[in-house]
């Protein structure tokens, strides 16, 4: 069983990939009926006179034509595979989570190869909802797949351990309350970080900017509904993470006879929460500007990847059974 579930992270993550090159190429096609369309007034300004000799005739826009429309085929035909071969690959890597734990006869929760694979899976599945309800994103998947291919790949490659028992202070209800409630929490700011980087770059595209990287923006939906997304998602997710905390700390108290030592990974789960706190605040605050606002959110990611990352590979403390060992 084992075996399996390392067979399928592995089937996960080249089905990833094949999402990421699919998704690649609908965006590099892009929409060719829309350039189509915006070219069409150029042509009747030039024949109205407007920009180029006065009296010359309209031209009629006509049908588009059929190399225009067999890459928007193209393009749609690269989107929906992108979306069915992330919907697989969230299959598999559901299964690979289940397989594990029925190999180890817990909840596959108990490190960070684990916890990793969980937190990805957790935002795939979301990224999945938010998709359905709102098809018209979709070109946001090129980043959300990008980030499962690192992150999953990380996770095998990097931080994978054999399947242990778990350590004494982990055998308790409060371990499924309290963890079940941070991994969801953290997949969910997971993607939540991938519009909100995704804002920063749309946004400077359309104040004009046209370095690197905001062209690679000129595709992705508008920035205002990127920006809505970003807040609607970290909304949801910081009630979540705020009980989770609330329940580690309950939990501390009976394991350890004490609800807080500022143990290097409690440090950073409150940064954590306090830059959280101060984006939905700024972002309820009228006078802040939503890139500053969203700037906010994009650190506040970066220190749950500290807290994820950084604390588990370079300190020690009570947390650290859940490090690479």
């Amino acid at each position: 069983m084992s075996a399996l579930s390392d067979n399928l992270v592995t089937f996960a993550i080249l089905t990833y990939l094949i999402a990421m090159i699919s998704h690649a190429v609908e965006y590099a096609l892009g929409n060719p009926r829309t350039r189509a369309a915006v070219a069409s007034p150029a042509r009747e300004l030039v024949g109205a006179g407007v920009g180029g000799a006065s009296g010359v005739t309209a031209e009629p826009p006509g049908p588009v034509p059929p190399s225009v429309d067999g890459s928007a085929n193209r393009a749609r035909i690269a989107g929906l595979v992108a979306v069915a071969a992330t919907a697989f690959a969230a299959v598999l890597h559901l299964a690979a989570l289940v397989t594990r734990g029925l190999a180890a006869d817990r909840m596959p929760w108990g490190n960070m190869y684990e916890f990793v694979l969980t937190v990805t899976f957790i935002g795939v599945a979301a990224w999945l909802v938010v998709l359905w309800k709102r098809p018209s994103l979709r070109k946001l998947g090129l980043f959300l797949t990008l980030v499962m291919v690192l992150l999953v790949a990380t996770a095998e490659l990097v931080l994978y351990v054999p399947i242990v028992p778990l350590v004494p202070a982990l055998n308790s209800y409060w371990f499924v309350i309290h963890v079940s409630t941070i991994v969801f929490a953290s997949g969910i700011f997971l993607l939540g970080a991938v519009p909100a980087v995704g804002f920063l770059m749309r946004n400077g595209f359309e104040q004009g900017k046209r370095s690197f990287p905001y062209t690679l923006a000129k595709r992705l939906p508008a920035a205002a509904s990127l920006e809505r997304l970003t807040f609607a998602l970290h909304a949801f997710a910081f009630p979540i993470f705020t009980f989770a905390v609330i329940a580690g700390a309950i939990w501390a108290e009976a394991a350890w006879g004490r609800p807080w030592g500022w143990d290097p990974k409690e440090t950073w789960a409150f940064i954590s929460w306090v830059v959280y706190a101060g984006y939905l605040h700024a972002r309820a605050t009228p006078s802040v500007k939503r890139n500053v606002a969203t700037w906010i959110a994009v650190l506040g990611f970066l220190t749950m990847l500290m807290n994820l990352f950084g604390v588990n590979i370079f300190f020690t403390g009570l947390h650290s059974y859940g490090g690479l060992n």
